[in-house]
């Protein structure tokens, strides 16, 4: 089936989305100093959980994306409490950026917080796309 024009919109504004996002957490990752940093790249990879899980299921509500968003993020979080996280970004660096090492309890906050940003932030956009969308009363 064919996707309309809004949900190609929607698509293209969410692989772009995607994209600001993981150039924003790898800043905060590499350029960036401090503990505030490093929560803000954890709260980022739980907006581009978002995005991804948004992007590949649009029909799903806002709502139950932000809740599988912060769902996958704490189950990698929790993951790190397995040595297997470590082990593998001792032969395979790069994995660090994607399931980390070090288990925090500060982390699942930031998750948190990124999910209810991304929820947040989509409805609201979405919302203000249906509302410019709408037919006029006046016409």
């Amino acid at each position: 089936m064919p996707l309309s024009t809004s949900a190609k919109s929607r698509r293209t504004a969410i692989l772009i989305a995607a994209a600001l996002t993981t150039a924003l957490g790898l800043g905060a990752h590499f350029l960036a100093a401090g503990a505030g940093a490093g929560l803000l790249a954890d709260a980022l990879y739980t907006v581009l959980a978002y995005l991804v899980l948004a992007f590949l299921l649009p029909a799903v509500r806002h709502a139950r994306i932000a809740a599988a968003a912060l769902a996958f993020s704490a189950a990698v979080e929790l993951f790190q409490l397995t040595d297997v996280p470590a082990r593998l970004a001792a032969v395979f660096p790069a994995s660090r950026l994607v399931l980390g090492t070090t288990f925090a309890v500060p982390d699942l906050v930031a998750y948190a917080a990124g999910a209810a940003a991304a929820w947040a932030a989509d409805a609201a956009l979405s919302h203000r796309g249906r509302r410019q969308c709408a037919p006029s009363r006046l016409e």
